[in-house]
């Protein structure tokens, strides 16, 4: 069968050219003379024009020289047809193009193999593994900063030279006093909602009397506290991680180092102390609060008078309600704080990682709260308090 030319393109005749003929199930590229990066555009374009399903073969026995672009042309061309199972063959080249194209088809890059998708059930036990493994990983975290709190104290127990009594009052301002206001409200209406609501459902017994014991025990034991540092974990936390992650942005915390001060004394004793020492007194706030919405929504809805509330309150309700209360928040203290310090440290070096740890510390402080307020409600139900 005579041979019907597909395409001929004709680059720079003095330096070189190329004709592409097709057979039946085969196309035949001839190159003459010197190609290079002139002839490649071209070039590359007729061998994309080529049907897939047709072979290739190269006859290089007219061609003095290629470049690295041609060369490529050619590998990619022979590499796609050998994938699909095509005939792709170079004849009639010289020992030096024989050895630009061997050079050329050796750094092509080899084909990522796909991992096989896993399964269901293997993909839901590998995410299961990972958020262990991230718990583990941050209960070490925790503890390096729990530790690194307790020897710094330990050191400014030794010398107290050392202590940042002005830091101290800025942090005891900040997470203490600022923070009265919210504290008070919440509690308040805490207070309210108990004595309206008790009131509902101790009605229909004739027992609205008991509404005092209900709001006491609720406020004094649990929910003053409790709520309290649920506060403190999402306003404070995320205030010390926002503000120890922005200095480690901007490589203070590095600066702080070389300039001989340590980040311990600076940055986490100060935060984690004030917060100990100023949630216990927030949450007899929270108390306070919560006791005096529930004494007046009483006396509206109930009509039990001030003078009333007070004597049924003395006389009801043992005063170790308020130990167990208030000696939680000591504990709910470092947890926040160690957490919001440990968040802030983590921080990289984007916003985004910013942003990030900030919602982390809030979550996670919060969790801590949470759990710790179980394990003493177990723990204290246990020794009968």
């Amino acid at each position: 069968m005579q041979e019907k030319p597909l395409m001929e393109h004709s680059a720079r005749p003095v330096e070189g050219s190329f004709t592409i003929e097709t057979e039946p199930d085969a196309a035949r590229a001839v190159l003459v003379g010197t190609l290079g990066l002139h002839e490649f555009p071209d070039f590359h374009r007729a061998l994309s024009e080529v049907a897939p399903d047709h072979g290739l073969v190269f006859d290089l026995s007219g061609t003095t020289q290629i470049d690295t672009s041609i060369a490529w042309a050619i590998a990619t061309a022979q590499k796609a047809r050998a994938e699909d199972g095509r005939r792709a063959e170079i004849v009639g080249a010289s020992r030096d193009i024989g050895q630009i194209l061997d050079t050329v088809t050796e750094a092509l890059p080899a084909p990522e193999a796909r991992a096989k998708a896993p399964g269901a059930l293997i993909a839901i036990l590998a995410g299961l593994g990972q958020q262990v493994v991230g718990v583990r990983l941050a209960m070490t975290e925790f503890s390096g900063v729990l530790g690194l709190f307790l020897s710094r104290l330990a050191q400014i127990i030794a010398r107290p030279r050392a202590f940042r009594l002005t830091a101290l009052t800025h942090h005891c301002e900040t997470v203490g006093l600022q923070a009265v206001p919210i504290v008070s409200l919440m509690a308040f209406l805490i207070g309210v909602v108990l004595a309206f609501q008790g009131s509902a459902q101790l009605r229909q017994f004739g027992a609205e009397v008991f509404v005092v014991d209900l709001i006491a025990i609720s406020i004094l034991r649990e929910l003053g506290i409790l709520l309290t540092a649920i506060i403190v974990a999402g306003r404070t936390a995320s205030a010390f991680t926002a503000a120890i992650g922005s200095m480690k942005m901007r490589e203070e915390i590095d600066a702080m180092r070389t300039l001989g001060i340590d980040p311990g004394h600076a940055l986490i004793v100060p935060r984690v102390l004030a917060l100990i020492l100023m949630l216990p007194i927030l949450g007899l706030i929270a108390n306070l609060a919560g006791l005096f919405g529930g004494a007046l929504m009483s006396w509206i809805e109930l009509g039990i008078s001030p003078a009333m509330f007070m004597t049924r309150l003395v006389e009801g309700t043992d005063v170790a309600n308020v130990f167990v209360g208030l000696v939680k928040a000591p504990v709910f203290a470092l947890l926040i704080g160690v957490i919001g310090c440990q968040a802030g440290l983590a921080v990289g070096k984007t916003a985004e990682s910013l942003g990030r740890m900030t919602s982390s510390a809030v979550v996670a402080a919060i969790f801590a709260v949470i759990l710790a307020d179980a394990l003493f409600s177990i723990f204290f139900q246990q020794i009968g308090l």
